[in-house]
């Protein structure tokens, strides 16, 4: 009787194929960057929106930074 196991046997070549393009996750920061000192000049008459509105750019770009360095550090520990 043969034991399947998922784990390659020793000295079988495993391959793991690499996406061509670079991951979305990295690439947001290029979209929210420039968003924030465009929100502070679009809306300088409506003082109100234009400190929510960056408040909560800036909150989602703090959420999406912390996720980064969680999904790192699992990474990592694995």
């Amino acid at each position: 009787m043969s034991s399947s196991s998922s784990h390659p046997a020793e000295g079988d070549d495993v391959y793991i194929r690499q996406s061509k393009g670079a991951p979305f996750k990295f690439l947001v920061p290029l979209i929210y960057a420039p968003v924030l000192p465009l929100i502070r000049i679009a809306l300088k008459h409506k003082p109100v929106l234009r400190d929510r509105l960056f408040i909560g750019v800036l909150v989602g770009a703090f959420a999406h930074g912390s996720y980064l360095v969680s999904d790192l550090y699992d990474s990592e520990s694995k």
